[in-house]
């Protein structure tokens, strides 16, 4: 009797919920196990997503030169270096900015904090000028101390990684640029030709995604380090310029990047030029975020996310937990992909059947299993051949 109650123990409805919850956990294990993994290998894996993230952004260009007759190899150094030039033209306004007004804006916020230690000692607080002073002499030894010493040499480790980053980055988007159909052609090639097409239909729902949303979330900053931009320039705020790009790069982050971009724009306001031009900065970020949430976010990379408020608030918290700002840069398009790769395991075409998409998909590659770089063009149906090399 004994034998024959222990195949019960696992078969009623205990048993299976307790089966259940052990399959959980080892997935969650793995999962665990592969973030740990990824983190080890932090400096490998952050600049190949972040170069396959720009490379669905960028790849239409590629595209368009290569429609013009352009080489591949031609067509992406043109991109590249286009962007390159692009990045380091900005670097150089906000360098060139920071350094003709910096002069003015320490003056300010000197005669700010004199002010606030006016405020502190005469106001209603009663600090008087021994605890400031106190205060003061702690602060100097925590940046004599050793622990900001070693802080600084851990931060230059970290730059020497940062710059070993940029430049795996750039070389890996060089390739996926010029080869990416190919090397994610050589990836399925273990497959069939079913899963196949799977796998290529999934491949360019990611593309399509990740391209939209970077392209979408480009738009939308850049609306908003206008508006804020000019706002600061007309008020005649310090360091216009160095702002309105920390506008533009801080809208990256969703939910919360304006946000705190634009914190920052109105406390140089209320150091360079007093609260009533801090209070207006602060009206047009107000008016600028509920632009973007109410109209610029949802018409622009709305479709593209796809993704409910919730899911980009866990998914930014998890991406921030695990790699910091650089998790929150990325947490989102990679929470969009995952969601769009979810859609799409079965998903099929809108304007035909699977049946009669499968058996054109195959007479157009030729035989089934012959897997030669060739892939499909993200704007029409998986049966449609582009030219080999461009992004997946």
């Amino acid at each position: 009797m004994e034998p024959s109650r222990a195949p019960s123990l696992w078969t009623d409805s205990l048993g299976r919920a307790a089966v259940r919850c052990a399959q959980v956990l080892l997935v969650l294990a793995l999962v665990a196990c592969a973030v740990w993994g990824l983190r080890q290998l932090k400096l490998v894996v952050i600049p190949v997503l972040i170069a396959a993230i720009v490379a669905a952004a960028v790849s239409p260009v590629v595209s368009f030169l290569r429609r013009r007759g352009l080489p591949a190899a031609v067509a992406t150094w043109a991109a590249l270096l286009t962007g390159i030039g692009a990045l380091a033209a900005v670097l150089w306004l906000v360098g060139r900015g920071i350094r003709n007004e910096w002069d003015e804006l320490r003056a300010s916020a000197e005669a700010g904090f004199d002010e606030l230690q006016t405020f502190l000692a005469e106001g209603p607080l009663g600090i008087d000028e021994q605890q400031i002073s106190a205060a003061r002499d702690q602060a100097r030894e925590l940046l004599a101390s050793d622990a900001v010493q070693s802080g600084a040499v851990a931060g230059a480790s970290a730059a020497i990684e940062v710059v070993a980053g940029v430049l795996l980055g750039v070389v890996v988007l060089f390739f996926l640029l010029k080869d990416g159909r190919s090397i994610y052609a050589f990836f399925l090639r273990p497959l069939a030709a079913g899963h196949e097409e799977r796998a290529w239909r999934i491949g360019n729902r990611s593309v399509a995604v990740l391209g939209g949303y970077v392209r979408g979330t480009a738009i939308v900053a850049l609306v908003d380090a206008v508006v804020i931009g000019v706002a600061l320039v007309i008020l005649g705020v310090p360091l216009a310029l160095p702002l309105a790009t920390i506008v533009f790069l801080g809208a990256f982050v969703p939910l919360i990047g304006a946000t705190l971009a634009g914190v920052l724009a109105v406390l140089v306001a209320l150091v360079a030029n007093g609260p009533v031009t801090a209070l207006i900065v602060l009206a047009v970020v107000i008016a600028v975020n509920q632009l973007e949430g109410d109209l610029l976010a949802p018409v622009v990379i709305g479709k593209a996310l796809a993704l409910h408020p919730l899911a980009i608030l866990l998914a930014l918290t998890a991406g921030t937990i695990i790699a910091g700002i650089v998790g929150a840069l990325l947490s989102v398009p990679i929470a969009a992909v995952a969601w769009a790769v979810v859609k799409e395991w079965h998903g099929t075409s809108d304007d035909e059947p699977a049946p009669a998409r499968r058996l054109r998909w195959r007479a157009s590659r030729g035989r089934p299993g012959d897997l030669r770089g060739q892939a499909f063009d993200r704007a029409s149906a998986p049966g449609r051949r582009t030219e080999e090399g461009d992004a997946p």
